[in-house]
């Protein structure tokens, strides 16, 4: 064959498209500038869901100054970007859902809800729509197939970034056409490989705050929304010792924000009376009260086969917290899990997801239900 029959041959030869969901910072960034690297076809994708906080410096909206960022990177790779506006959807499927669990006393991750209903549920969506072969993030997760083609979900290299604990409701459908370009790099790493680059967001600092919405006060945010519902804050005997403006304010293990007139140097909260809209406080982080030995877990997504999982395993009930070793027990819907910890886990938190583990591997996980706390009395072990 001649070199001109192989130049029209490659030239013939699609390359594999990819829509990566830029928001603005490094991680997105790089992702997008790797891929170029490895060959796809590449087209940045902005997701406006948000338009309400204002940056501090500036006074404009914030997604427009995040989409700027985006429109910089995307010019400096030579690519394409899309803006997608989810706001409505994103206020429907996530900010309602927060609001309603938070007023009922849970306390749910809007990470979790982003990832399962815009990312990997919209976004996704609008990229099969364009007839892409894949979608792209700037997650820390790492994403496999094996030999029948199904997907599995990783930790990421970096453990202290690792997110795969914010996407273990992301379905096997999107999984196995989703590619996490940095999730083998370290944070140091990607900004090392970004300044190398030149890529304008290489030194941009982390966003903070809710999904999309920004850096904020959590609680100012809630009061916008929910009206206040005043109440008691009590020792575990029942001694009146302050007020609180609504239990949806509130965290299991909180120790922050506690008007408190009792002379101690910290509370911390343990439970939430929804019955008589009272706030249970304890003055030791290792009182029993914060916690508890077993959990059930509702509306559990399995990244896997069911019969495939393990009885044993490790369970992570909070981002950034090691994985403790517990035993799964399913019940016959295997949409919901009973779990025993092979020691007493501090702050179990209604509302807040609980996340399965063998390993590095992410398997899936649920959110704590509200009623199914029994908390370990006696002493509790240490913490660090």
């Amino acid at each position: 064959m001649t070199s001109a029959s192989l130049t029209r041959l490659s030239q013939n030869i699609r390359k594999p498209r990819v829509l990566v969901g830029m928001s603005g910072g490094v991680d997105s960034s790089l992702s997008a500038a790797l891929l170029l690297d490895q060959g796809y076809e590449v087209v940045g994708g902005f997701m406006k869901n948000w338009s309400d906080t204002q940056d501090l410096w500036t006074g404009e909206c914030q997604w427009r100054g995040e989409r700027r960022d985006a429109m910089r990177v995307c010019a400096a790779l030579d690519i394409p970007l899309l803006t997608f506006d989810f706001e409505t959807e994103y206020r429907e499927r996530v900010l309602r859902r927060l609001l309603e669990e938070s007023q009922k006393g849970l306390t749910p991750n809007p990470d979790v809800l982003c990832n399962e209903e815009i990312k990997f549920g919209l976004f996704f969506e609008e990229a099969l729509r364009r007839s892409f072969d894949y979608v792209a993030t700037g997650h820390y997760a790492q994403v496999t197939r094996d030999e029948q083609g199904k997907a599995h979900l990783w930790r990421g290299k970096d453990t202290e970034k690792d997110q795969s604990y914010f996407l273990h409701r992301v379905s096997q459908e999107a999984l196995q056409q989703t590619l996490f370009p940095i999730g083998h790099l370290t944070k140091s790493e990607v900004r090392r490989l970004a300044e190398e680059r030149g890529l304008p967001t290489a030194q941009k600092p982390d966003s903070q705050g809710i999904c999309f919405v920004g850096k904020l006060d959590y609680h100012d945010f809630l009061r916008k929304a929910n009206p206040p519902t005043p109440g008691d804050i009590v020792t575990a005997d029942g001694v009146v010792i302050g007020r609180h403006d609504g239990l949806d304010a509130y965290t299991i293990g909180q120790r922050q924000g506690l008007l408190v007139s009792k002379d101690r140097s910290a509370w911390y909260v343990a439970k939430k009376d929804r019955a008589q809209n009272r706030l249970i406080v304890v003055p030791d982080h290792e009182d029993p009260l914060l916690f508890a030995s077993d959990a059930v877990v509702d509306h559990v997504h399995w990244i896997g086969e069911v019969a495939q999982m393990p009885s044993r395993g490790e369970v992570a009930i909070r981002y950034r917290q090691i994985a403790e070793p517990a035993t799964l027990t399913l019940d016959t819907n295997t949409t919901t899990a009973r779990v025993h910890f092979d020691r007493p886990v501090w702050a179990l938190a209604p509302g807040q997801s609980a996340v399965f583990y063998a390993g590095d591997e992410c398997l899936g996980g649920g959110f704590i239900r509200d009623e199914s706390l029994s908390f370990a009395y006696g002493h509790p072990p240490k913490t660090s």
